[in-house]
C-alpha cells in the first residue's frame, strides 16, 4: 500500500518561524480541520503537544473530542454540540443558530468583515450579544476569516479596517453586558505572514504549518507521499495506456503500475502531465486504485511538495493534501 511520511524536524522548523511571527507559540493555535489537511489529525496533534502548542482548531465536535488530551483549548468551527464543554469553543456562525446551543457553552462569535460566507454583520453586533446573553452563552471571544490574505492587493487592509470597528464595539458591548475580556482574532496563515508587528490574541495557522504556504520558502513540506510497485511492463511504441488509450507511447519504455489512484486521493486531473520529484513521468489515466509511470522501481515518490502537485494539476495544494484519505498509513520521522 502507499504511504506517508510525516517529517517532525520540519514542522517544528516551521513553527519555529511561525513563532517569530506570533511572537510566541502560545499565540499559535494549530488548524487540524480534514484531518490535519491531509496529514493525519491524531498524527498532527500529537507532535504540536510535543512542541508544546496548546491551541487548536478543528471543524467538529468528533474531531474535538479526538483530540481533547493533547490542547488546553479547542475551536470548533463547524458544529454546534449536544453539551457544554470545559475546554472546547464553539463558533456562532449566525444569529439564527444562537438559540441551538445549550446553556453555558463557551463560544466565539464569529463576524462577517467582507468575506459574505459565515458569520453575524457588523450591524448585527449588539442583537447578538443581546441574544448571547438571553441563551445563556458564555462568549470569550470574537473572530473574522480573510477572504484574499494571499493575494497582494487591498482587500486585507479594508477586511482589518473592518475588524478593527467590530473589536472596539464588542469591547463596548463587552462592558455593557459585563463580560469578561473577550479574545480577538483574524489571521490565517497568509494573513500572518502579512503582519509586520502581530498583536492580536491568536493566530489560525494551517497550510503554514504543513510547510505549503505560497510565497515562503523557509517554511518545509511535512507529507511525502511514497507508493509501491504492483507491477511492470515494456510499453512497446504505439501501444496505449491506461482507460482510453490516453497515453501513447512515443518510443519503447518500461512502464510500472504503483499503488496510489484517485481513490486514494491522487487528482485525476493531472493525468499524463504529472511528473514525480525524482523524474519519473506518470502516463496514461489515472485509476481509482493505482496510477503508471515510466519507471521499474520498487517504490517511488509521488510527491513531496503539495505546491508542486497543486500547479501540474491547476489547483492548490489544500485541495491536493485534503483529498488524502484517511486510511494511508502515515508515518512520524
Amino acid at each position: 500500500m502507499a504511504y506517508i511520511i510525516l517529517n517532525r524536524d520540519n514542522f517544528f522548523n516551521n513553527l519555529d518561524i511561525i513563532s517569530k511571527q506570533t511572537k510566541s507559540k502560545d499565540k499559535i493555535a494549530i488548524v487540524l480541520k480534514d484531518n490535519a489537511y491531509g496529514h493525519g489529525l491524531f498524527e498532527m496533534a500529537e507532535m504540536s503537544k510535543e512542541y508544546g502548542i496548546k491551541k487548536a482548531v478543528v471543524r467538529s465536535c468528533d474531531d474535538a473530542k479526538k483530540i481533547e488530551d493533547f490542547f488546553d483549548y479547542i475551536l470548533v468551527l463547524g458544529e454546534i454540540p449536544s453539551s457544554a464543554s470545559k475546554k472546547v469553543r464553539y463558533t456562532i456562525n449566525s444569529l439564527e443558530s444562537i438559540g441551538n446551543f445549550p446553556k453555558r457553552t463557551l463560544v466565539e462569535l464569529k463576524v462577517d468583515s467582507g468575506m459574505h460566507r459565515n458569520g453575524v454583520l457588523e450591524s448585527e453586533l449588539r442583537e447578538a450579544f443581546v441574544r448571547i446573553k438571553k441563551a445563556g452563552l458564555i462568549l470569550e471571544g470574537v473572530f473574522t476569516h480573510h477572504r484574499a490574505a494571499d493575494e497582494l492587493t487591498s482587500e486585507w487592509f479594508w477586511q482589518n479596517e473592518n475588524f478593527k470597528r467590530v473589536k472596539e464595539e464588542a469591547k463596548a458591548l463587552a462592558d455593557e453586558f459585563g463580560l469578561s475580556e473577550l479574545r480577538f482574532h483574524s489571521a490565517n496563515s497568509a494573513s500572518l505572514f502579512r503582519c509586520e508587528n502581530f498583536d492580536e490574541d491568536m493566530a489560525r495557522v494551517g497550510i503554514a504549518s504543513y510547510g505549503c504556504l505560497e510565497g515562503n520558502d523557509e517554511l518545509k513540506p511535512v507529507l511525502s507521499l511514497y507508493a509501491k510497485k504492483i507491477s511492470t511492463r515494456e510499453l512497446k511504441k504505439s501501444q496505449r495506456v491506461g482507460y482510453g488509450g490516453k497515453f501513447i507511447a512515443e518510443k519503447d519504455s518500461i512502464v510500472s503500475n504503483y499503488d496510489f489512484g484517485y481513490g486514494d486521493g491522487f487528482l485525476r486531473c493531472a493525468s499524463n502531465r504529472y511528473i514525480a520529484p525524482n523524474g519519473e513521468r506518470q502516463v496514461g489515466t489515472i485509476s481509482m486504485d493505482n496510477s503508471s509511470f515510466i519507471a521499474q522501481a520498487g517504490e517511488i515518490l509521488i510527491f513531496k511538495d503539495a505546491r508542486v502537485v497543486a500547479k501540474q494539476a491547476d489547483t492548490i495544494s489544500y485541495e491536493v493534501l485534503t483529498s488524502l484519505k484517511s486510511y494511508i498509513k502515515r508515518e512520524i520521522v
